[in-house]
């Protein structure tokens, strides 16, 4: 996982920085994304697509309505689209439109049309979401991706999926940019856990 570079627009860059320094995110005291999220499991265990697209559906809307935000429409697609650039291409696993808020993830690998894995699924559909959260809950119209972005997924993955989470570690690159540190995050000790909310 890599962040943004800083944007330079002074407006932009508030954002930018408040939404760095955001890293919590309350999830709900009882099951309700917990139970829906091994539904989703389920349904990418059968391999219907229509249940997956279902259990999606059941997930993002009990989560909108925790956080009390519109529920995003969601389309769950095949294989994922390949991007070709000089020096390499880039599959894309989902993605969040900021003016529809329509959520588009991918159910297959782009050149083996292999099922993905439900950790690399799920982990796209709780980023694609916290984007939905970032423009209707807090205020990020542009939903960068931040260290604090970043760590509000991981609260949100990591709570549904009932394992425990850990604090990021981060190490700085070039151009004000971060990427995360996994082998840092290997040998860090307690897992920091974030205050639940009914």
């Amino acid at each position: 996982m890599v962040t943004d570079p800083p944007p330079r627009r002074p407006k932009l860059l508030t954002e930018f920085l408040d939404s760095d320094r955001h890293i919590s995110l309350r999830v709900p005291t009882d099951e309700r994304l917990v139970s829906r999220a091994r539904a989703i499991e389920s349904a990418i265990q059968i391999g219907k697509p229509a249940a997956v697209s279902y259990a999606c559906g059941d997930f993002l809307a009990a989560a909108a309505d925790f956080y009390r935000v519109p529920r995003p429409p969601i389309s769950v697609l095949a294989a994922r689209p390949l991007r070709v650039r000089e020096g390499g291409s880039m599959e894309l696993f989902g993605d969040y439109n900021l003016q529809t808020a329509l959520i588009r993830i991918w159910t297959r690998t782009a050149v083996r049309k292999q099922v993905t894995s439900y950790g690399t699924f799920f982990s796209t559909l709780c980023h694609e979401f916290c984007h939905h959260l970032d423009c209707r809950l807090l205020g990020f119209g542009g939903s960068p991706h931040t260290r604090g972005f970043y760590q509000r997924t991981a609260a949100l993955y990591h709570h549904a999926r009932g394992t425990p989470e850990k604090q990021l570690a981060w190490v700085k690159m070039s151009r004000g940019r971060w990427r995360v540190d996994w082998r840092r995050m290997r040998r860090t000790a307690p897992p920091k856990f974030f205050t639940a909310a009914g």
